[in-house]
């Protein structure tokens, strides 16, 4: 009996581990094909539509991930969960594929980091309990925090300085630098758009938009989450691994 219960303790790590970096793969794939250049490269993150997409696309798997554990274990741990699984995913790209293999220096492919509105979502989920107040406060606090949280890794990147005559930033030049095969990089000027013309405070715009859809975005995505957790053979794993009633 001992030793039944200790193999299915060890089954059970391995179920997790498994599940931890299928979500992480999952996700990191989902990120690089909607948003993966504003995650990449420094020169991209503008004030203008890395606030906005950014957070936006990538509160995805923490809706899902988190329905899930709610739906089974009542624990509101699943958004942290998924973004810790993708910073882990995040950078093993960023080291393995990019600065080992092609040679670009961290200084100009760092990843972002989602993890402080992961961790209100979770807060709130767990102080409400209710995932409808997760959704209006949890998803749009996701995105409004998602720029400042970020901001003291980015305000090196945003010191001007001048560049053949005319005025750039540091990420800028950096982008001259180190151009990219996909398109010519040295043609696109950072924060270079039409929500300048919002009191020169582009972010603080693209924040506030991106929370509210945040709350949409989350809401679908928690609903279908729940159904996932329904499956009769999701219910069959958590029973036999986990000691639930299906």
């Amino acid at each position: 009996m001992a030793a039944s219960n200790r193999y299915e303790r060890i089954a059970d790590c391995l179920i997790l581990a498994v599940l931890f970096f299928t979500i992480a793969a999952s996700f990191k794939t989902t990120e690089v094909l909607t948003v993966g250049d504003w995650e990449m490269w420094v020169d991209w993150k503008d004030r203008e539509w890395w606030p906005l997409l950014y957070p936006l696309f990538c509160i995805t798997f923490p809706a899902v991930s988190q329905a899930l554990f709610w739906k089974h274990f009542r624990l509101p741990v699943g958004a942290t969960f998924a973004v810790l699984g993708l910073m882990l995913a995040t950078w093993w790209s960023l080291v393995m594929g990019h600065m080992w293999w092609t040679g670009f220096p961290l200084t100009l492919i760092w990843g972002a980091t989602l993890l402080p509105g992961a961790m209100i979502l979770d807060a709130v989920l767990f102080l409400t309990g209710s995932p409808l107040m997760t959704a209006i406060l949890g998803g749009s606090m996701f995105s409004i925090i998602f720029y400042p949280a970020n901001w003291p890794m980015l305000a090196p990147y945003r010191l001007v300085v001048e560049h053949m005559g005319q005025l750039a930033t540091v990420a800028d030049v950096i982008g001259y630098s180190f151009t990219r095969t996909s398109m010519p990089e040295y043609l696109r000027i950072v924060e270079r758009g039409t929500l300048r013309s919002f009191g020169e405070n582009p972010a603080i715009v693209s924040a506030l938009f991106s929370g509210f859809l945040s709350v949409i975005m989350y809401g679908v995505w928690f609903t279908i989450g729940m159904k996932l957790s329904e499956l009769p053979r999701v219910k069959n794993v958590y029973s036999r691994y986990m000691g639930l009633a299906a």
